[in-house]
Order: structure tokens, then C-alpha cells, then sequence
């Protein structure tokens, strides 16, 4: 199989020596066929936040135009094309869906549970912006129905633990006047009380917000509140 250039290959060659079959690296490529196994599809998901006086103040939703969870609320995004890297992706899926531009962004998270999506093992990798706020406008394009920045805040209703690990429940309200639309998702997280806290954030009620998205929601907004109050 042909995927990068012999010159891009050269970085790849190792100590140069012949693996156990007695095959160089360009003759172990010849020979690889990718679809041997089942590979999984890559996309990505971009959450766009606003601030206004240091404080998160909005983010960024697009109504889904087609399945799966059609008609509900997500972040945009899409699917990484074969050779393009995952940042760039999220910055032209960004673009298509709600026409913003000239973004900065970071890497949040992957999220991979293997059941997260219907269509096929769909593995995502969510993304970051923060601006600020009315600084640019949304309109929905693509395969997004609508496209909406929707006032966001949360609530810790419960927490336990035990020797080991907490467990928190958190509610994450997203309200958009305009639209007349209140979501209130309820989300839980679980963390270990060590130095690796292995933090994971699972929906319960996404309340009309698609697949996991009520959990990648919260996660990100944590995310950007902890790095403007650091």
C-alpha cells in the first residue's frame, strides 16, 4: 500500500534492518493491506465559547439536518478527511456548519465509547475556541439545520465518594431566548482521588442535545472556565 511519499517513508525505517518475514520497510508496505481489519472513523467537534468581563458566557450549537439524532442539538462538527491533520479539520467543519472564521482552538479530548454513535465505530476528538462575546455571527450551513449561541451555566447537585474514587452529578443548563429554548442535561462525572484523576464525564439525560454531546459540552466548559481562572 502507497499512503505517504518515499521520501516522507524514510522517516520510518528504523535501524534499517529486515523484520522476521526478511522484508524492508517499503517491501512490508507493499504488502499491508489496511482493511485486513475493521478500522474505525475519525471525526471531529468543535465547542465554541464566549466571554465577556472574564466570565464563559455562551457556546455554540448547530441543530443536527440529518440522522443520526436529527433535529437535536450538537456541537459542529464532522468527519476528518483521509489526509488532513484533526486541527484542521475542526477549523473547516467549523466554517461549513457556522461560517465562523479565523479561529483558534485546542485540543480538549478524544471520546470513543464504542457505542456512542449508530452508524459505525466512530471515535471524535473534541476541540476548544474561546472569543469574545458578539465578536463574530453564526449562520447555519452544511448539513446543519440551524445555528445558535446558547447562554450556558451549571449546577453540582450531588456528590459521594469513597476511599478511592468521587462521583459528582452535574446539571447543564444551555437556554437560547431567541429560539425559546431551555436544555437542562444532567451529566455525571467520576474521577479517582489520586494524582491521575482519569476524569470522565457521562451523560444521563442529554435533554434534547445529541449522543454525548451534554457530556463533551460540560467537559469543555470546565475546561475553558478553569484556564481564565488560573
Amino acid at each position: 500500500m502507497k499512503y505517504l511519499s518515499e521520501e516522507q517513508n524514510k522517516c520510518f525505517v528504523g535501524t534499517g534492518e529486515l523484520n522476521k518475514a526478511g522484508d524492508s520497510l517499503a517491501v512490508f508496505l507493499d504488502k499491508y493491506d489496511p482493511d485486513k481489519y475493521q478500522n474505525p472513523c475519525n471525526t471531529v467537534d468543535t465547542l465554541v465559547f464566549t466571554k465577556e468581563d472574564s466570565q464563559v458566557k455562551r457556546i455554540l450549537l448547530i441543530k443536527r439536518g440529518n440522522h443520526p439524532c436529527i433535529g437535536l442539538w450538537a456541537c459542529p462538527g464532522g468527519f476528518v478527511e483521509f489526509k488532513e491533520n484533526l486541527y484542521d479539520a475542526a477549523l473547516r467543519e467549523l466554517q461549513e456548519e457556522t461560517g465562523l472564521h479565523d479561529i483558534e482552538a485546542e485540543q480538549l479530548k478524544s471520546y470513543g465509547d464504542y457505542d456512542r454513535d449508530p452508524r459505525t465505530r466512530i471515535i471524535t476528538t473534541a476541540f476548544v475556541a474561546l472569543i469574545d462575546e458578539g465578536s463574530q455571527k453564526a449562520q447555519a450551513g452544511d448539513d446543519a439545520r440551524e445555528a445558535g449561541w446558547f447562554d450556558i451555566s451549571d449546577e453540582l447537585v450531588n456528590k459521594t465518594e469513597d476511599k478511592s474514587l468521587v462521583k459528582e452529578e452535574w446539571l447543564c443548563r444551555l437556554s437560547n431566548a431567541d429560539k425559546n429554548i431551555n436544555i437542562c442535561a444532567r451529566v455525571e462525572v467520576t474521577y479517582r482521588k489520586g494524582i491521575l484523576k482519569d476524569r470522565t464525564y457521562k451523560v444521563v439525560n442529554g435533554d434534547g442535545l445529541a449522543a454525548d454531546h451534554a457530556a463533551i459540552i460540560l467537559e469543555g466548559y470546565h475546561h475553558v472556565k478553569e484556564a481564565l481562572n488560573a
